[in-house]
């Protein structure tokens, strides 16, 4: 836990002497599939120690199931019995005090299963969207536009309507390299618009129910979203993301807001966000900028 807190502390502390959060989500990632069914366990690394370093400062915490690299044991989990995939999931976030995120990366998911998993989850969690239960929140991650994942946005979009819908939210993930911030927001766009040519077509999203992702590093240094608000894209794309409208789904002007990837280690071959690359001066900076509320509050729009 020194370790960890060496390396992370930036985002339970943005360094401005308030001693407030940079963040008010974390997201462990990754935990097998194949291992949550079989195992009943999450990865050594995702523990109560680490889901308290961070509630303990009010950071709402989930785990990410799947990732790119167990996209084939999401279709075995899903194909063998996704019903006690998803009870397994909802009672491991009981025990931790987590939501669950599903990351199915997959062009032709096995969409029944994933509904079946989705039943079972809420089954033993219910939709609960005042965030008082950390285990009911239950997010799904789409593509960074409506182009990847169409089929995956297709099964989700219906689970995201509604004053209570059965799907929290959606992240749209980061696209293969960190976009400008008019790529950024014709991506987001995508989402907001649905796609009506589409067959069959993607639904639009309410834009209150998706986040919109961002890199904070790159192969070689740390970027201006890390360490440099005053150049970030959370910075030039603030005012749509906070204002733009909804366009057949939903009813309140907004995006649920950022989403960054990622702390500490964002992949194999990025740097990382170890000292002395923190994000204080990027997304600690653009905490305080935009008075971002911790803890998270309850989804209350739509």
């Amino acid at each position: 836990m020194t370790d960890f807190d060496t390396n992370n502390n930036w985002l339970i502390n943005r360094g401005d002497g308030s001693g407030l959060p940079s963040v008010n989500l974390v997201v462990l990632a990754f935990a097998d599939p194949l291992v949550v069914l079989n195992n009943d366990s999450f990865p050594v690394g995702i523990t109560p120690a680490i889901v308290q370093y961070f509630t303990s400062k009010g950071v709402r915490v989930m785990v990410s199931i799947g990732g790119i690299t167990y996209t084939s044991n999401w279709d075995s989990a899903l194909a063998s019995n996704p019903t006690q995939l998803g009870i397994n999931a909802a009672n491991l976030a009981k025990s931790l005090g987590v939501g669950v995120e599903i990351d199915y990366e997959n062009g032709t998911p096995n969409t029944a299963g994933l509904t079946a998993f989705v039943n079972a989850y809420r089954s033993v969690n219910p939709v609960d969207m005042t965030g008082a239960n950390p285990a009911a929140r239950l997010t799904v991650d789409l593509g960074a536009g409506d182009r990847y994942l169409g089929a995956m946005a297709t099964w989700a979009a219906p689970l995201l309507s509604g004053t209570t819908p059965t799907l929290d939210y959606a992240n749209a993930m980061v696209p293969s390299k960190q976009p400008s911030a008019s790529a950024a927001e014709a991506n987001w766009s995508e989402h907001i618009n649905g796609e009506p040519q589409y067959a069959p077509p993607i639904p639009p999203l309410a834009p209150a129910r998706f986040t919109g992702s961002l890199y904070i590093t790159d192969s070689t240094k740390p970027i201006p979203e890390c360490i440099s608000f005053g150049t970030s894209l959370e910075l030039s794309t603030d005012t749509f993301v906070q204002t733009v409208a909804p366009n057949g789904g939903g009813t309140t002007p907004g995006m649920l807001g950022y989403m960054f990837w990622a702390a500490e280690a964002p992949s194999s071959r990025n740097v990382t966000t170890d000292p002395p690359n923190a994000c204080t001066s990027g997304v600690g900076v653009g905490a305080k900028t935009y008075d971002i509320p911790i803890p998270m509050p309850a989804l209350t729009r739509y």
